[in-house]
């Protein structure tokens, strides 16, 4: 049976899920493809650190031991940061690995870049998972676009901060509170100024733009505001009307083909789509001329909804590869 062998860059929350669910759903994915999946190599910085056992995979800090391997097909990067993972996918793509990244920061600006680099190499790039969680907006809106114009996106991006908001007005208790339960699930991390400042947000956005648009607005010119000055008094205050806060990220174009884009909390009513999105849930309303406004919700935060995503996006490439990656 033919082998498709991939390497991870990374072994933090995202990269153990991604372990998990090739090892887990094995022989399901032996089926659906024909192929066996081996995870040959992951790329971590400290190779003393303990961590999940990963019997017949080698763990190295050489990232240079899985470029020079040809036998690996497919590269799975969680790395945090815009660098080395920039420099680590440029020469991946260059050395004719598929890629599957899961990385907004570094994706929001280089994205468009490494998409060329992929077409030019004849390879192909997964990046579902670097908007949303588990949403699947990302091939939503690119099978939209052959038939449709996308006219523009708005919703909820961020899931821990849609935690925080729901919490406060759930339970009643202030920002600080309910950032530190945010951290104690996972759902935060130590140091959460991103999430809390628009910026994670802000970076999601930028990626659909360049999808749905095909450009991005001059970063500096989009407003992005956090959630860190809403106050349990502005929730409660809300509740009261009826409305309830939720940190909204919007990108549209106009009839002379500029994007414009904002991200910051907003109040809504009982009838707006994203009313009843609580928790670590994200949720994006996609309006197009044919279809009208679509409204697609699913987990946002958390080891395996990003998992999964990167998963989704792997088994999706296999069904699509006109070559035959094959070890036999």
């Amino acid at each position: 049976m033919p082998s498709i062998k991939v390497a991870l860059l990374g072994f933090g929350t995202v990269g153990e899920g991604i372990y998990r669910i090739l090892n887990e759903r094995k022989e399901e994915i032996k089926r659906e493809t024909g192929c066996v999946i081996e995870i040959v190599s992951i790329l971590v910085r400290d190779k003393a650190k303990k961590r999940l056992a990963t019997p017949g995979t080698k763990i190295t800090d050489d990232i240079q031991e899985i470029l020079s391997n040809q036998e690996i097909d497919f590269v799975f990067e969680a790395i945090v940061g815009e660098e080395p993972a920039y420099t680590y996918l440029s020469d991946a793509i260059e050395k004719g690995f598929h890629i599957v990244t899961a990385n907004k920061t570094m994706f929001a600006k280089h994205g468009p870049a490494l998409l060329k680099h992929a077409e030019f190499r004849g390879v192909q790039l997964g990046y579902e998972a670097t908007t949303a969680g588990g949403v699947p907006i990302i091939r939503t809106v690119a099978s939209l676009l052959p038939v449709d114009r996308v006219r523009r996106i708005r919703g909820v991006l961020n899931g821990t901060s849609n935690f925080i908001l729901t919490k406060m007005r759930e339970e009643g208790i202030p920002f600080k509170a309910a950032l530190h339960k945010a951290q104690m699930l996972g759902y935060a991390e130590a140091d959460p100024t991103d999430d809390i400042s628009g910026k994670d947000a802000f970076r999601k956005l930028m990626i659909l733009s360049a999808l749905a648009f095909g450009s991005q607005p001059n970063w500096q010119d989009v407003p992005v505001g956090g959630i860190d000055r809403v106050t349990i008094e502005d929730v409660a205050d809300a509740s009261k009307s009826k409305l309830r806060y939720r940190h909204v990220a919007d990108i549209s174009v106009d009839e002379k083909g500029a994007v414009h884009g904002s991200v910051g909390p907003v109040l809504i009513g009982i009838d707006h789509p994203l009313y009843g999105i609580d928790g670590v849930n994200n949720a994006i309303i996609v309006e197009t001329d044919y279809l009208g406004a679509l409204t697609l919700a699913g987990p946002g935060a958390g080891m395996y909804p990003t998992a999964s995503a990167m998963v989704g996006d792997f088994l999706q490439m296999i069904r699509k590869s006109e070559k035959v990656l094959v070890t036999i």
